[in-house]
Order: C-alpha cells, then sequence, then structure tokens
C-alpha cells in the first residue's frame, strides 16, 4: 500500500496495530539471555485481529490469541490463531444484528484466562470461548445453559477459593447480572443488580468480603448501534455510582456511593480495610466525550468506600499516565504491595504505544520504571511467581514488546525484585505481535 495511503488508515490500521493474515506455527525460538528454568507453562495474549485486514473500530476486530510455550529453560514454540467464533465462521461485520443480538457471535478478542481447567477466549458482549493448550478452538461455553448474559472480558479469580467472580452487562433489561463460577468451573450465582440504564461496564472489583459494580457515564444508544452509528457515548448527566455488594449477594444488598463523573476502563486491585473497602483504578477523566478516538489519559487513583459511614474517597497516586495495570494473581482482593503497568516514555503520549513497563509500589510509594528505548514499545506485562511461597516481587514480569526497526517481536521477562535491569531473557519471535488487549500465563 503506499505510503500516503498508509497515513490515511485510522491508527488501528497501521503500525503495530494493523493485524498479522497469517497463522504460524514456529518451533526452538531463540533466545537472548536465560529462561528461568522455574517457569513451565504458555504465555497468551488475546487481542483484536481482522481476518479481513479491517475494521471500523480497534475494538471489534476478529480475536486472535498469540501464545509462547516455555519448558526446561528452553522457548518450545510460538502460535498465533484466530479464534474460531460463529462471528469469525460466518463474517459478521461489528454491526450486523447477528453480533449485536446472538450471543454465541462473540469476537472473543479481549482477554484470555483459566479457570478450573479450561481456557476462556473472552469479549465482554457475548458468550466466551474455550480454547485448547496449542491456540485451537474447542466450543463456545454457556455452562450447560445457565448462562443467559454476556461474561466480562475482566472476571477476578479468588486466589482463597478459586472461585471466578463476573458480570455481564447489556444495553437492555437486565442491564448488569452478577455470577459466580465455583472452584469447578459451574455456575454457583446469578443475580440482577438495578443501575438506571444501560452503561458499557468493562471492568469491576473484588475483594475478600464483595464485589464491586462501576456505573459511569458511558452509555448506549441503541437506535445508533443498530444502524451502524456509535453504539456508545459520554453522557455525564447520567452520574457515577459505585455498587458494593457482598460476595454472593443481590440487588437489595448494594450499597451505592456517588462519585465525580470519570471512566475506568481498569482496576489494578482492592482490598478490606476495616469497615472500608480499598480500589485502586486507572481513572480517566471522561471517555469518548466527542467520538470514539476520544480518550482521556488514565491516572492511577485510590478510591475509599466507608460501609459504616457511607463516605466516598478519591485520591490520586502518581502524576504519569499508565495503562493494563496488574497485579500478582495470588493477592487479587487482598491487601497487597506491587502494581505493575504500562506507561509512556513521555507524559502526552498515547498510552497504546507505550515505551516502559512501570512497577508501582503501594506501601511505600514510588515506581520503578523500565525503559526499553525509543523504537521498543511494550504491551500488557503480567507477574508469574517464582514459587507458591514467593513473595510479590520473587518471579517475573512477562509481556510482548514491539522492535519498530526490524518490525518484529519479543516475548520480554523482566525481574520482579529489579524491573529496571536489563531483561532476565528476550526470546525472539518471527513475526511482529500486533498490539493487543490483555493475556494470561497459563501454569503447567
Amino acid at each position: 500500500m503506499p505510503d500516503a495511503a498508509v497515513e490515511d488508515l485510522p491508527f488501528h490500521l497501521k503500525g503495530n496495530f494493523a493485524p498479522v493474515l497469517e497463522e504460524l506455527t514456529v518451533t526452538d525460538l531463540e533466545v537472548t539471555g536465560t529462561i528461568p528454568p522455574e517457569l513451565t507453562g504458555t504465555y497468551m495474549r488475546n487481542g483484536s485481529n481482522p481476518k479481513s485486514g479491517s475494521s471500523p473500530h480497534w475494538f471489534f476486530g476478529d480475536g486472535m490469541i498469540h501464545g509462547v510455550r516455555i519448558e526446561g529453560g528452553e522457548a518450545k514454540w510460538y502460535r498465533n490463531r484466530w479464534v474460531r467464533t460463529k462471528k469469525f465462521l460466518n463474517d459478521y461485520g461489528a454491526a450486523a444484528p447477528e453480533t449485536m443480538m446472538d450471543p454465541e457471535a462473540s469476537a472473543a478478542n479481549t482477554h484470555v484466562i483459566p479457570h478450573a481447567g479450561k481456557i476462556l477466549a473472552l469479549e465482554e458482549g457475548h458468550f466466551p470461548y474455550e480454547v485448547g493448550p496449542e491456540l485451537e478452538t474447542l466450543r463456545c461455553q454457556d455452562y450447560g445453559g445457565r448462562l443467559t448474559s454476556p461474561f466480562t472480558a475482566h472476571p477476578k479469580l479468588c486466589p482463597a477459593t478459586n472461585e471466578l467472580h463476573f458480570f455481564g452487562y447489556s444495553p437492555v433489561k437486565p442491564f448488569v447480572t452478577y455470577h459466580v463460577l465455583d472452584a469447578q468451573g459451574d455456575l454457583a450465582h446469578s443475580a440482577e443488580i438495578e443501575v438506571p440504564g444501560g452503561t458499557m461496564m468493562h471492568d469491576f472489583i473484588l475483594t475478600r468480603t464483595h464485589a464491586v459494580f462501576m456505573d459511569l457515564p458511558v452509555v448506549f444508544d441503541i437506535e445508533k448501534a443498530m444502524s451502524g452509528g456509535v453504539p456508545i457515548y459520554w453522557d455525564e448527566s447520567y452520574g457515577a455510582r459505585i455498587g458494593v455488594v457482598p460476595r454472593f449477594g443481590t440487588s437489595a444488598e448494594v450499597r451505592w456511593f456517588e462519585i465525580d463523573p470519570c471512566y475506568v476502563f481498569h482496576a489494578a486491585n482492592a482490598f478490606d480495610d476495616g469497615s472500608k473497602i480499598v480500589a485502586d483504578v486507572g481513572r480517566h477523566a471522561y471517555m469518548w466525550r466527542d467520538s470514539m478516538d476520544d480518550f482521556a489519559p488514565s491516572y492511577l487513583y485510590r478510591w475509599t468506600f466507608d460501609l459504616e459511614t457511607g463516605e466516598a474517597k478519591e485520591e490520586q497516586l502518581d502524576d504519569v499516565s499508565h495503562g493494563f495495570p496488574r497485579v500478582d494473581d495470588r493477592v487479587v482482593g487482598l491487601p497487597y504491595r506491587y502494581a505493575w503497568a504500562v506507561g509512556p516514555r513521555s507524559e502526552g503520549a498515547n498510552e497504546a504505544i507505550a515505551g516502559t513497563i512501570v512497577r508501582y509500589d503501594l506501601e511505600k510509594g514510588g515506581r520503578i520504571v523500565h525503559d526499553f528505548g525509543e523504537d521498543r514499545h511494550p504491551g500488557e506485562f503480567a507477574f508469574v511467581e517464582a514459587s507458591a511461597a514467593a513473595g510479590e516481587d520473587e518471579g517475573w514480569a512477562l509481556g510482548f514488546v514491539w522492535d519498530k526497526p526490524s518490525n518484529t517481536s519479543e516475548l520480554v521477562i523482566l525481574d520482579g525484585a529489579n524491573p529496571a535491569a536489563a531483561p532476565v531473557a528476550r526470546i525472539h519471535l518471527p513475526t511482529r505481535v500486533p498490539f493487543g488487549f490483555h493475556g494470561s500465563w497459563i501454569q503447567g
């Protein structure tokens, strides 16, 4: 394609946002450095990768999972595979009625997680798809027909019970439904959470005692959606509320807290502190105010909700923007010290084309930065503990990094205790991995 034509493309179809159109299997990958022998598993990361090569927005492309298998100190293979959903197999467009109304017509493009012996490819508007250990699509998962709402792309796994808490949102009633999968992967709880209208509720929060819902002013326009227009928009008049409900609770048990209008794509973590719920989130001042390309930057905030007094408090923790916050999965819902995120090399840069990985210290304050350099750009990094008994910084953070000059990518492994140091290992991939969304370490 001529350079001028490329420049005219929207951001999500050029550079390292552009889709790759081949599925590859490559074995015995080249490694710089030493892969820790304790790492046995597969890193999988999902993203939007339209099989046609084009989509109306970054969020709407077909899901493609990229995976790297690590075992015995070696990088055994790299694979990338589209998730064979009903949308993918039938070439449904982003605004097609089938995609809008059929719960199996998922893009399955946002996250990939393990739970109860299954690996789930997620996209928040539809049912999940189960994939296999070599990224093969197995089935659409509706939990024996009992799941009747969409399945969020951001479920929360309780490290104490192995329950998976999640929710579904919809532009029509019921607007929000709270669900729990038990440790065996069976649907154990479903309850409608009553809210005034349909909003895009991308993430939610879990503590050891409560689930927390964010009812924020990005609202649906059904008529525009059905006619192929922009389906969601910023409406500050809707207000902003945080709902706190006991685990396995119902709408009658929700405590609502009013906050200043904002939007949150991603929460880092939350925990109980006596009568208070403490939540650390990436807060955007607004979202999609003028168009779906209108993003305010995300800053790390701490929210505190006192269940005794009804007081809500908001505190900004950092003045540098960030994206994709993550914590050690073993501390989800518990008091914790460290959070990982991507960051810009200079403030004002697009967080989706970050240049750094940041480790925040939420106990002592401050952050440590790993700067990949001017022409190297990381996506989300996940933390992998060295052992079950290891501390929060005893392990590794790993994720994909795009090298712009060579137009290839690497899976980079950083030392969790010394993240600013040179990478422990760089696994060289035969292709680039487009900027995507979320991923997981699949142990074993």
